[in-house]
């Protein structure tokens, strides 16, 4: 009887520390605020440059006053609506703060600069 109350016992412990470790969230890398919406709207044709570059901003704002960081994409985004909206010294400036805050998109961020320069 003592085995078997000992196994149990040693069950019921390796699943309170299974459940532990499901307890604890895992903070996220990014603050999206509403990023996903917006490149859905642009795409499907909805609303202007000018409506989804306040609404980029606000969350932009949202995001830092979080003490969080935009997702990969976010300033490119941002940089392209800038970019429609005929403003090229805020494209430039998206463009390279999304290659800072991600250096592997150097490449891409170079050539939508030259392509904006045109």
């Amino acid at each position: 009887m003592t085995r078997s109350f000992a196994r149990q016992s040693l069950l019921i412990m390796a699943g309170a520390v299974l459940l532990q470790g499901c307890a604890t969230p895992r903070p996220t890398l990014y603050d999206w605020e509403g990023y996903q919406a917006q490149v859905y709207e642009h795409f499907k044709g909805e609303g202007s440059a000018e409506q989804q570059i306040t609404e980029m901003e606000k969350g932009l704002q949202v995001i830092r006053a979080n003490g969080k960081t935009p997702p990969p994409g976010y300033h490119a985004h941002l940089g392209m609506l800038y970019a429609q909206a005929g403003k090229g010294d805020q494209v430039e400036q998206q463009f390279t703060t999304e290659e800072a805050l991600f250096p592997e998109s150097k490449t891409y961020m170079d050539f939508l600069l030259k392509k904006q320069g045109k």
